[in-house]
């Protein structure tokens, strides 16, 4: 712990002279140990402080995050729909197929009519466009409705609603009432 120079002087008979200076005084055993005691507390309490901090932080979400909704109704029903229609899609057609294939198709049905009347423009003409393209999205209520009598026997027609959200993105529900 001890830090010497040595400096060499010029003293009044011309001889050179080595002095030592010391920079760091000597410590004593029980100063060191005090000293060590005392930032070891400092330490300690701090860290107490930081663990304080961050359990508040966990418990306030900061304004910088978000929290996020816990059902995805409450989602659905947040996003700006900039158009909203509701159709009664015809699917008769499905009953052309075997029995074994018409919920599906019906489904399919379904697929072209809104993409049709709702002037979604489904092109793929680049992967990196993929990603920006429109979504069409059916929820589970009206896949439930096709699919309720099993595969052979879907519904003759069915009434949905389609919105439109800012992205262009389409979502199909069950119109009210069904």
């Amino acid at each position: 712990m001890q830090k010497e120079d040595k400096e060499e002087q010029v003293s009044a008979n011309g001889k050179i002279e080595e002095t030592k200076e010391e920079t760091k005084v000597e410590e004593t055993a029980e100063e060191t140990k005090e000293k060590t005691d005392r930032e070891l507390g400092e330490i300690l309490a701090e860290d107490e402080i930081e663990e304080e901090i961050v359990e508040t932080e966990e418990a306030v979400p900061t304004e910088e995050e978000e929290v996020k909704p816990r059902k995805r109704k409450k989602k659905e029903e947040e996003e700006e729909f900039v158009q909203e229609r509701i159709y009664t899609i015809p699917l008769g057609k499905a009953n052309v197929r075997p029995p074994k294939k018409r919920a599906p198709r019906a489904m399919q049905m379904i697929k072209d009519f809104v993409t049709k009347h709702m002037k979604l423009e489904i092109r793929v003409e680049a992967e990196e466009e993929r990603a920006e393209l429109p979504r069409l999205i059916i929820s589970n209520e009206v896949n439930e409705k096709v699919w309720s009598r099993s595969i052979e026997k879907p519904p003759r027609k069915i009434r949905v609603r389609a919105a439109k959200d800012k992205d262009g993105n389409v979502t199909v529900f069950l119109a009210e009432g069904e």
